[in-house]
């Protein structure tokens, strides 16, 4: 149904490339999620893992397994058929959003794990600075892994193209279909001009405070891996 209402007069070559970019991402799915079994049982056979490492290797097994699950269930709803819909086909904004945070969660961890092992951790006095440093850089995170996860409802919903100029939307600062949606809950995850206008408003908030982050780490006495953290933080949120 899909096909004769969309894709008609799409050729044997075009089929083929969508078809192995798909196989291709499940196949390094795939791949990734035997980079990290296989050499956890071998460490875990030879003894080579502690007690606290056993547990945080059983959860990053276990959130590969659940990625997989999720990209599953993620195709699994744009392949569905909707009658009642003429709209192009696509997969829920939900499960992609959700696919997405999972992936960013398991990079996230992987990353401060390996780290965490190899790099020993600074001795630092804790003063108020370095306190409220910290509680920033948390804080600065969660704001980006928000964005990230409102670029998946853009994704989700093609709202991308709904408007293209920047910094106005069209010729408005506030869309007029801003909240064309009942209830209003709605519009935040559903209506594709609320859902863009959300994450351009989350993506200038996340620079913002990346910004602030440096500027305030400035004052502050940091060793020289925290200082470039920092700065490597500021140069990709700029090239972002």
């Amino acid at each position: 149904t899909v096909f004769n209402s969309l894709n008609h007069d799409m050729t044997l070559t075009e089929f083929k490339f969508i078809w192995y970019m798909e196989y291709s991402h499940r196949m390094w799915g795939r791949v990734v999620g035997l980079a990290y079994i296989l050499p956890a049982a071998y460490f875990w056979r030879k003894g080579w893992l502690s007690r606290p490492m056993k547990g945080c290797v059983l959860a990053l097994c276990g959130l590969v397994c659940f990625q997989g699950l999720l990209g599953w269930y993620m195709v699994k709803s744009g392949l569905e058929e909707k009658p009642d819909s003429y709209d192009i086909p696509r997969v829920s904004q939900y499960r992609l959003a959700a696919h997405l945070g999972s992936a960013l969660v398991l990079y996230s961890a992987s990353l401060w794990t390996g780290l965490s092992l190899l790099l020993p951790r600074h001795k630092l006095p804790e003063s108020h600075q370095l306190l409220r440093l910290r509680q920033f850089a948390h804080g600065t995170t969660a704001l980006i892994f928000l964005t990230a996860l409102s670029g998946a409802f853009v994704a989700g919903l093609d709202a991308g193209l709904v408007y293209n100029s920047f910094p106005k939307m069209g010729e408005r600062w506030i869309p007029d279909d801003l909240l064309a949606f009942s209830p209003v809950l709605r519009n935040f995850f559903e209506n594709p001009t609320t859902v863009q206008f959300d994450h351009r408003i989350l993506g200038i908030a996340s620079v913002t405070a990346v910004t602030a982050l440096y500027l305030f780490s400035r004052n502050i006495p940091l060793p020289r891996r925290a200082r470039m953290a920092v700065t490597s933080l500021l140069a990709v949120a700029c090239i972002q």
